[in-house]
């Protein structure tokens, strides 16, 4: 176990993972704000998309993509990203999620967020988080602002294929180690 919270284990994924991951990115639903509700081809999951996770295990320790499991009975909800926005610098991480719809609306992303978000800046020498959804991703922002992080800008991408909704652009939320650790912030720990 990597990380754990009141209701989740957050733990790296093995290569015995992959039909999860097929499973999560095969949902339309999941994937509507990423590829416009495309499924993730499988092989695609299995020779590209796992193995590079596998390999951020190697890179600045406790960053990475990490497995999502309900804590108790351990079942596979998704992921949760922090990874360096620059390879190697832990001083900047991204921080991601992408859960099965079972998990969708009880909470449980912020959990896993604001859980990240504090053994980055009291463990991991995280100095600033940021995170980006298309704007139109109402409840992926809606994570974000409950995880404490702030709005900083829109911007437009210059994207391959369109998605319904991208012509709005994308958004950015950050928060600094500073900004959390300011106690008349308001910042809720996990």
């Amino acid at each position: 176990m990597f990380l754990g919270t009141d209701r989740l284990v957050l733990r790296e994924f093995t290569r015995d993972d992959a039909e999860l991951l097929v499973e999560l990115d095969g949902d339309p639903e999941v994937m509507r704000y990423l590829t416009g509700g495309r499924p993730t081809p499988p092989e695609a999951v299995r020779e590209r998309i796992l193995p590079r996770m596998l390999e951020h295990y190697r890179r600045p320790p406790g960053l990475g993509w990490w497995a999502a499991l309900r804590r108790g009975p351990g079942e596979f909800l998704g992921w949760f990203e922090f990874r360096p926005v620059r390879d190697g610098d832990v001083r900047e991480v991204e921080l991601g999620y992408r859960l099965r719809r079972a998990a969708w609306g009880g909470g449980l992303a912020t959990e896993g967020c604001r859980a990240l978000i504090a053994k980055g800046f009291t463990e991991l020498g995280v100095e600033r988080v940021t995170a980006n959804t298309m704007t139109v991703n109402t409840a992926s922002r809606r994570v974000m602002e409950k995880a404490g992080l702030r709005f900083v800008r829109t911007y437009v991408e210059d994207w391959p294929e369109r998605i319904d909704g991208s012509e709005h652009g994308e958004v950015e939320y950050a928060l600094t180690r500073q900004q959390w650790l300011r106690p008349d912030a308001g910042q809720v720990r996990p």
